[in-house]
Order: C-alpha cells, then structure tokens, then sequence
C-alpha cells in the first residue's frame, strides 16, 4: 500500500504511515498527516534525539492527544516513554523534549 489513503467497502481509511509523506515542520520535527474522521486530524510526528518541540500555537477549542510510540520525552518535569498518553487542553502549551529521540501518535480533538 502507498501512501494514499484507502477506504475499504465498510469506508474504514486505512494508509500505511511510513509511505506517507514526511514534512520538517520544525528542526529535527517530522510529521506524516494522518486521515482524521469528521472533524478530526491525526498525525505522526517524530523527534530526532536531543530536539526540543519549538513552542506550540495554542489550538482554541481543540484538545490535543498524544500517544508515545517508543522513545521518550520530557515535558514539565516528567520523562514519558512509550505507553504514555498525554491530552493537552486547548489552552495549554506542549513544548516537550527528547535525549534519545521519539515517535508520538497524535490526535486532534474539536470541542
């Protein structure tokens, strides 16, 4: 499978997210746009090892999850590696950082 997305006959999308196109969207941030459903949007991100995320646009009305897929990173004092799920609020700032480099899952979610 390329990295178009595919809809099945039940129109479950499906892509394979290494075939998607990657975009530097900051210095040592790459994000591959995921399909979202309705109103959201989905995306993986990865973080080459010793980048800091740059500080993060707030996104009014839009709660932001993100899932660790391996690696860690750190974000207000906490060390969160893979397993961990984080939801930031609209209003909040996620800014965290990575030693060893990391893969987040994330997923936008209109309010």
């Amino acid at each position: 499978m390329n990295g178009t997305v595919s809809k099945a006959r039940n129109d479950i999308q499906a892509v394979q997210v290494d075939a998607v196109k990657p975009v530097e969207v900051a210095p040592g941030v790459i994000r591959r746009r995921l399909p979202g459903a309705g109103r959201s949007d989905g995306w993986l991100y990865d973080l080459v090892p010793g980048v800091a995320w740059p500080e993060s646009e707030l996104h009014a009305g839009e709660a932001r999850c993100y899932y660790v897929l391996f690696g860690e990173i750190a974000d207000r004092g906490r060390l969160l590696g893979p397993g961990s799920y984080l939801v930031v609020d609209p209003d909040d700032v996620f800014h965290p950082a990575t030693e060893t480099g990391a893969r987040l899952l994330g997923v936008a979610l209109p309010g």
